[in-house]
């Protein structure tokens, strides 16, 4: 497998495990980003890769992008600057279009950049010592990476005050808003996201990866599309061993055995 500077990939029983390792505090330059895209088409195209784990090197996950980046917005034009966060979000929805279940394992800092690349995953694990913020209002920006990414999840109000106030918050209030999946104790962390990602090793792949899209297509479609996108989507599984296997371990109550085929 390639070997990347600012990422590595562990790959062991059908789990990916990406790990963020640029500095003590896992902060990430356009480099990163790039890098993290070319990552996310590769781990989608693996078929020996059920569900990915996300995590940061060392004690932090991340505290976000690398502020020469955002220093320059001064120093270019208009048009650079938009092709600049253009050519940003790209990575980011690179790695969120991820057709496999994604865990973020998230432990310290978690902040601006970093913070918007757990709202990319499917769950989020964090330990009771993580510390949030998504502070760019303070920098004279706002969220440069999918303000809506917060929104969705926690809605407006609770949007409008990390953002617009830009302050550190908990993992209390982060699971409060509905940002991350739930809270452990700093020593079951990795243990517990783990035994999370082994859930999706019984489970049918292509179903996952269907039901997958169907969530995340269907949350912008009205109710008769989205009955016809769960039609249309369902369909590519007839005939797979994997539907076959499911259907057969259930009528005779064992436990399955899956192949993503």
């Amino acid at each position: 497998m390639k070997t990347y500077q600012s990422w590595t990939i562990d790959i062991e029983d059908r789990i990916a495990t990406l790990t963020l390792k640029t500095n003590e505090l896992n902060i990430m330059d356009m480099g990163t980003l790039f890098e993290l895209k070319e990552i996310s088409i590769d781990l989608d195209k693996n078929e020996n890769v059920w569900a990915i784990i996300l995590q940061g090197n060392g004690k932090h996950f991340s505290s976000g992008v690398q502020f020469d980046i955002l220093k320059k917005v001064n120093e270019i034009s208009k048009e650079e600057f938009k092709t600049n966060m253009r050519e940003m979000q790209s990575c980011f929805s690179a790695f969120e279009s991820i057709s496999k279940p994604t865990i973020a394992m998230v432990q310290g800092f978690c902040m601006g950049g970093g913070f918007m690349l757990t709202q990319c995953c499917d769950f989020r694990i964090v330990s009771e010592k993580t510390v949030f913020s998504i502070p760019l209002v303070k920098l004279g920006l706002t969220v440069l990476i999918g303000t809506n990414r917060v929104t969705r999840n926690a809605g407006i109000g609770p949007t409008n005050e990390l953002i617009m106030l830009g302050e550190k918050f908990n993992p209390e209030k982060a699971l409060q808003y509905n940002l991350i999946t739930k809270i452990v104790s700093p020593e079951s962390l990795e243990e517990s996201t783990k035994q999370f990602a082994r859930k999706f090793l019984q489970l049918p792949p292509k179903t996952i990866s269907i039901t997958k899209d169907i969530i995340k297509r269907g949350d912008k479609m009205s109710l008769e599309e989205s009955l016809e996108l769960e039609i249309e989507l369902q369909s590519t599984l007839l005939g797979t061993s994997d539907l076959a296997e499911a259907m057969d371990s259930f009528a005779n109550q064992r436990k399955p055995k899956f192949t993503g085929n």
